[in-house]
């Protein structure tokens, strides 16, 4: 039907079709004299009221007229009609919509006939409105229009176009599936083919696809998976830096340009459909290039067949590119994870030639995952009797000896545990034995910071132990003056300093072996990280307990007067800083005369231990505030040193004063500081006392005797 625009109109087209747009113009200027339908001024009111209606609506609405369903419609609903606007105005709705009318068309003759109204969600329709038969999806409604008499003499339709939400959900479930599928993939090969597979569940928007990957040295491109019932015709091995076969896909012109090259025309590159097959071959591909995140470094090629159902739009063309970049994340992936398995294997290769035992637990049973044959040595165990059994299963006769507790509690607290000289029953042929191990338990951390093992670092002091023994069998007296000492300071300057040296040897000898790139790999710092941090944490225990060695050899030594004032001025200094971050309140008051006679270096070390104390165990809640006094008293002058900080309970008085014990762990140090003070002051015949109550403060008081 033709229409005979730009005619005069009429006084009451003008008044019927006011307004409206573009669609409002095109009605007024039409020539309904020549339509079926006359002249505006004999329609039905009903009729001219629910045109005024549509074209003042700002949502897609269209109304189909008479038995013949002359159509009508406004602006919003033109992205509908692509190209079939303008001459779908007034024409008969089985002509405009002939591709579809054996899908709408009962729906149109029931609703005439009487028929109840009809409501469809997410509708796919194939409409030719771009010159090719679309996909398209509609929510729409079809409902009686009544002329003046009340009959049904029309169709009235109110509908939006949900193409765009339906295929971004459809392509986002395609991106969602690939990902959730790789952290189960172990090779390059499995990754590039579990992702086609999942593609080629998406055949209306990848109705082929050929994912190509390069060599090592990057001069060859091998097809390594492909999906699709298209099947392209082309090389499965390309050559770059050289010309595109004759029938090839042009990936040396992808590789210069690193972007998407899309391809019009695939005559000849696809096999023909097979007779009487539904799908239309495609006549588009994408080839996208694969770069590794983060670099511009090529890694292979993706190649797209194109919907010929589709137009190819930006949301398609997103897609493809998320969808290189998927991929790209992928192949990154499963190389990180063969590095990764790589490196493990050389770590694990160096942890079984330590010349010390080591272990790895993980998990809250304690799988023991791996064992050295140092460690396998010591618990009398064969290799394969230990590795993947929980540690009560691997070493049964522990379960009652307090093991699976330590470990507990570093795996909860994420606090290192470090033991000298434990005794263990192990059974060794048969029947339990006494084993003496000196060890430290380390958290084990995933690269996120959480806790999800123990590293065990051991070493057996049997001989040890037993010489101890046998000397402590000979001098009764001694070994009750020194068996704190003994105990500790034995096994750390005897025992634990050669295993440490060997150990930071090793990781020496391991940073240098490993190459630059390997040794900056996350998984080969956290390793060395916690290793250093195992050797540090051997030296200070060591460290502190030479000092305890010291403080019971030496203290006759070094005596001269010592002014007490200047002694906490010096201390003071050392502690500036903190005292300005804190905003700490520093109080002194001394009497007069206020000297010893004592060791310099070890009065000095009894001031720093307890003003370190004060300031280290504040309050959050409140400003710390010292206070630091001296007071004569009979035989005596006393050193007082008071705190406003977290205070003790009653229980915890008489526990201070042990070596290794720690009241609170979210301060570094040993718990080795206040033994100590003790052992200063009482081996130069003083004493000291501490009153405190928890969560208001702690007070100190040193006698230094006269």
């Amino acid at each position: 039907m033709t229409h005979p625009h730009k005619q005069e109109p009429s006084a009451e087209a003008l008044n019927i079709f006011q307004g409206g747009g573009e669609m409002g113009a095109l009605m007024r200027a039409y020539d309904w004299n020549a339509h079926p339908l006359g002249n505006p001024a004999h329609w039905p009111q009903s009729l001219k009221t629910n045109i005024r209606l549509l074209l003042h609506s700002g949502f897609p609405m269209f109304i189909w007229w008479s038995k013949e369903l002359y159509a009508f419609h406004n602006d919003p609903y033109l992205p509908a009609l692509g190209k079939k606007h303008p001459q779908a105005l007034g024409a008969p709705a089985r002509e405009v919509w002939a591709e579809i009318w054996k899908e709408i068309g009962g729906i149109a003759e029931s609703i005439l006939a009487g028929g109840k109204p009809f409501y469809a969600e997410g509708l796919l329709l194939y409409l030719e409105r771009k010159g090719f038969p679309e996909e398209t999806y509609w929510t729409f409604s079809y409902s009686p229009a009544f002329d003046d008499q009340g009959r049904e003499f029309g169709v009235f339709c109110a509908c939006t176009e949900v193409t765009s939400t339906i295929l971004n959900q459809r392509r986002l479930k395609t991106l969602r599936d690939i990902a959730d599928a790789m952290p189960q993939i172990q090779s390059l090969e499995q990754a590039c083919q579990a992702t086609c597979n999942l593609l080629g569940h998406n055949e209306s928007d990848i109705p082929f696809s050929q994912i190509y990957l390069l060599n090592r040295a990057r001069t060859e491109a091998h097809l390594v998976s492909s999906s699709g019932k298209v099947k392209p015709r082309v090389a499965t091995h390309v050559r770059l830096g050289e010309e595109s076969p004759e029938k090839g896909w042009p990936l040396q012109e992808v590789a210069a340009s690193r972007s998407m090259l899309l391809l019009d025309n695939l005559e000849g590159l696809l096999d023909p459909q097979p007779a009487g097959s539904t799908p239309r071959l495609p006549h588009q591909a994408a080839i996208l290039p694969i770069l590794r995140p983060g670099h511009d470094q090529l890694v292979g090629f993706f190649v797209a067949g194109i919907s010929p159902d589709l137009e190819y739009d930006a949301d398609y063309k997103s897609f493809h590119e998320l969808l290189a970049g998927q991929i790209a994340t992928s192949v990154a992936s499963v190389q990180a994870r063969e590095e990764a398995a790589r490196q493990q294997a050389e770590l694990t290769d160096l942890f079984q030639q330590a010349p010390v035992a080591i272990c790895i637990l993980r998990g809250p049973e304690h799988v023991v995952e791996l064992a050295n044959p140092g460690i396998c040595e010591l618990w009398g165990k064969r290799h394969g009797d230990v590795i993947g059994k929980p540690i009560l299963q691997a070493l049964p006769e522990v379960k009652d000896q307090g093991i699976k507790e330590l470990l507990d509690g570093v795996l909860t607290t994420g606090v290192p545990y470090v033991n000298n000289e434990l005794r263990v029953m192990l059974e060794r042929g048969g029947k339990l034995e006494p084993v003496y191990f000196s060890f430290v338990y380390h958290p084990m951390r995933d690269r996120r910071g959480n806790i999800v093992g123990v590293i065990a670092v051991a070493i057996g002091v049997n001989e040890q132990v037993q010489a101890r023994h046998e000397i402590e069998a000979m001098n009764t007296e001694l070994r009750a003056i020194n068996a704190d000492l003994d105990n500790f300071v034995y096994s750390a300057s005897h025992d634990l300093k050669a295993p440490i040296s060997n150990i930071e040897g090793l990781i020496e000898t391991l940073v240098e072996y490993l190459p630059p790139q390997v040794r900056e790999e996350e998984v080969v710092q956290r390793v060395l990280s916690l290793m250093n941090s195992s050797v540090g944490r051997f030296k200070r225990a060591v460290a502190d307990l030479t000092e305890v060695a010291k403080v019971q050899r030496g203290a006759g030594e070094d005596i001269a007067p010592i002014h007490l004032a200047e002694v906490v001025a010096e201390v003071q200094l050392d502690f500036e800083n903190t005292i300005r971050n804190t905003g700490a309140e520093i109080i002194t008051h001394y009497a007069p005369e206020s000297v010893v006679n004592f060791s310099a270096k070890n009065v000095r070390s009894v001031v720093y231990n307890l003003f370190s104390n004060a300031l280290k165990y504040r309050s959050p809640d409140r400003t710390p505030q010292v206070h630091i006094s001296t007071q004569a008293v009979p035989g005596y002058l006393v050193l007082s040193v008071s705190d406003n900080g977290l205070g003790l309970k009653p229980e915890d008085k008489s526990k201070i004063f042990t070596m290794f014990k720690r009241l609170h762990d979210h301060v570094e140090g040993t718990g080795i500081g206040l033994y100590i003070v003790k052992r200063i002051v009482e081996n130069a015949g003083g004493h000291i006392e501490v009153e405190s109550e928890k969560g208001k403060g702690s007070t100190f008081r040193v006698y230094f005797k006269r």
